[in-house]
């Protein structure tokens, strides 16, 4: 009886350390594209920014201009809008969201035509990449 449990033993050893060793020498699996910050993250970054040197430090190139973050977006592009300051007409003047993962950043909206465009452009990507200047 002995014998038997040991042959056994040995038979299932003999069947699984191949498994085993099979195991071992796969690779390891990469990274997605699917890492890396959501948009969420990204537009909060931009948001605070936008909020802190655009609107609240009185900057004369957007003194005109009010920010309306939407950032709990059900559509999966959270994004913050500039529509003048006291006027009765929502459209917005800029637009900036983003989308994905690895979150893309697009902006656009009748103030990417203006002189400020590349301001914008600037400040947004370096919020983005975690900077906090003005």
């Amino acid at each position: 009886m002995n014998e038997k449990r040991f042959s056994m033993r040995s038979a299932l050893l003999l069947a699984v350390f191949p498994l085993i060793a099979l195991a071992s020498c796969q690779s390891k699996p990469q990274p997605s594209a699917s890492h890396g910050p959501s948009p969420l993250d990204i537009m909060e970054k931009v948001a605070v920014g936008a909020n802190r040197c655009w609107i609240k430090s009185g900057d004369p190139a957007f003194k005109a201009y009010a920010m309306a973050p939407e950032l709990n977006s059900f559509s999966g592009k959270p994004r913050i809008l500039l529509v003048r300051k006291g006027s009765g007409d929502i459209r917005p003047l800029l637009v900036v969201q983003a989308e994905g993962r690895p979150a893309r950043l697009d902006a656009f909206g009748p103030m990417m035509g203006e002189p400020v465009s590349s301001r914008i452009t600037s400040d947004v990507n370096r919020w983005a990449r975690g900077g906090k200047d003005c």
